[in-house]
């Protein structure tokens, strides 16, 4: 969330980002309403300082009377206080945040720009399969029983299917957490306050599933429980910045995808994560740094993997709400003969440690908002769906990239 003080100082690049991310709010409204606001706030000020100047006087009629009146005005305007307030936090909640001078203004995913690739993308001497014909002859996918039993993208993953999904996930967090980060099992079960603090609330909403305990959803993502972990908190500049890497299952409802992506892997309610999320010091210079060493980790794991994919700096309609600047990283699929997203990294700023009152403490004793980043290391089955269409072989085998075969214990997954 922005502060209104920067959104009052800043007003012209507030509109543009909210025009640019192809969003709505009335930042005049804002202005106004923030007006009232502290307009409010001086004159409860002033009738508190009289009520306190009558309560030192002598008991009299006169004082008696105009303490009654004082304390029926006092009461009015801070109603009126708190519904402006109310108000206004909801305006606000709806303003997202200000893109980076070297974000590319586009109205959609036409506007993002291509920024570097890696690696030769496959040719094969015979038909490619996709990723569900080679799981039903490998019998490592049963896409028919998995609608039975858990409804439309519902899925089974099988034998050496589920153990090379598996074995994907292990990697990533042992890499990770051997790099340095601190290594979490996150919940995906979480309260309505960690999803407007991460700001899947209030555009992600109709994505989330919504339990029927008071104040449960779950999870599109391990950045929600884990940035949200120091919720409420002051930490120290000294112990700054807090890298993490988490493993989830992740829900996401597909509300938008409505046509999109309707059979196999590729578009799924329930897949698993190993996300990366840094809390860091109010200082941007530093979060470009983490930011570049967030893509280096994502594209070394596809490196080792030796997967072909492309970087995307991505423009300002299509980056989200909340991000200052974002990557992301689309992996070669043969059989959608094209790269299709996997990975992806931002920069919050503050605007999720606003919301969720993240600071720390300065060596000057005073304390600022932190910084949030978050880079998605590693989800499957989408990445899966790479490994077994770039590593198929003429027989109808798959090999196992050999980085993962001291996971899987074995080397090719055959009929």
């Amino acid at each position: 969330m922005l502060s209104l003080e920067y959104i009052r100082q800043n007003k012209e690049k507030v509109i543009a980002a909210i025009k640019n991310k192809n969003r709505v709010a009335d930042v005049d409204k804002i202005l106004t309403f923030d007006d009232d606001r502290k307009e409010y706030i001086r004159q409860i000020q002033l009738l508190r300082e009289e009520r306190n100047k009558i309560a030192k006087q002598p008991f009299t009629e006169v004082t008696k009377k105009r303490g009654i009146e004082l304390k029926t005005e006092l009461k009015d305007k801070e109603l009126k206080l708190a519904t402006i307030e109310k108000e206004l936090n909801t305006m606000v909640s709806f303003v997202p945040n200000v893109p980076l001078d070297e974000v590319p203004v586009g109205k959609d995913e036409t506007g993002n720009q291509e920024i570097k690739k890696w690696g030769e993308t496959p040719t094969f001497d015979f038909p490619a399969k996709d990723h569900i014909d080679l799981g039903l002859a490998l019998d490592i996918l049963d896409l028919e029983r998995g609608t039975k039993v858990s409804g439309f993208r519902g899925y089974f993953l099988k034998n050496k299917g589920a153990i090379l999904h598996m074995a994907l996930l292990f990697y990533v967090f042992k890499k990770l957490t051997e790099k340095g980060y601190t290594p979490l099992i996150a919940p995906s079960i979480v309260k309505g306050f960690t999803l407007f603090g991460t700001a899947q609330f209030p555009w992600g909403e109709q994505e989330v599933y919504k339990l029927n305990d008071d104040d449960a959803y779950l999870a599109g993502t391990a950045e929600v429980p884990v940035t949200s972990y120091f919720s409420g908190e002051i930490l120290k500049e000294e112990d700054l910045p807090k890298k993490f890497v988490a493993f989830s299952p992740c829900f996401r409802k597909e509300a938008g995808a409505y046509g999109k992506d309707t059979k196999g892997l590729y578009r799924v309610h329930e897949f698993w994560k190993i996300e990366q999320v840094i809390i860091g010091k109010n200082n941007l210079d530093e979060a470009r740094k983490l930011h570049e060493e967030l893509q280096q980790n994502s594209e070394e794991i596809l490196q080792d993997l030796g997967l072909p994919y492309r970087v995307l700096l991505m423009c300002t309609g299509d980056m989200g709400e909340p991000q200052i600047k974002k990557y992301d990283i689309e992996t070669w699929m043969p059989a959608r003969k094209k790269y299709g997203e996997t990975m992806s990294n931002s920069i919050m700023g503050e605007f999720q440690t606003r919301r969720l009152k993240i600071k720390y403490r300065k060596k000057d004793g005073t304390t600022e908002y932190c910084y949030s980043l978050n880079n998605t290391a590693m989800a499957s089955p989408r990445t899966l769906i790479a490994v077994l269409e770039n590593y198929q072989q003429k027989d109808g085998t798959i090999t196992v990239p050999k980085v993962l075969q001291s996971y899987t214990g074995f080397d090719k997954i055959s009929p």
